[in-house]
């Protein structure tokens, strides 16, 4: 898409008067997505080394921490939808390292535990 020099000055026009808390390194959203980007680069080759990813390390932590739980429980515990740590699950469950068992008196929950590789 190319832009005239009719629509960029149109645009230029839209933005605010110059305003200092609109400045990027003045939001403290931004730092906090920074702080995070750093974070996960920071673990991502140790994890590579055992195949897992950062979502994927924390569901192991809550697990090593508080033993089996259900989807619903470790979701809740990671501030993740359930339909998010599912197919993290799955893939958790497909490298072997956790156990996935539906709940004999309702078919509806899936609890997951650590396996021994786990």
């Amino acid at each position: 898409m190319r832009l005239d020099r009719s629509s960029l000055n149109a645009a230029k026009a839209a933005r605010p008067a110059s305003n200092a808390s609109l400045r990027l390194d003045d939001q403290l959203c931004f730092a906090l997505y920074a702080a995070t980007n750093a974070i996960t680069r920071a673990y991502r080759a140790p994890l590579a080394r055992l195949g897992l990813t950062y979502p994927q390390y924390l569901a192991m932590l809550v697990l090593w921490e508080h033993g089996a739980q259900s989807v619903k429980s470790l979701a809740a515990r990671l501030d993740l939808d359930s339909s998010t740590i599912t197919p993290l699950v799955k893939r958790l469950a497909e490298a072997g390292l956790v156990a996935r068992e539906r709940d004999p008196l309702d078919q509806r929950s899936l609890h997951i535990e650590l396996s021994h590789a786990g």
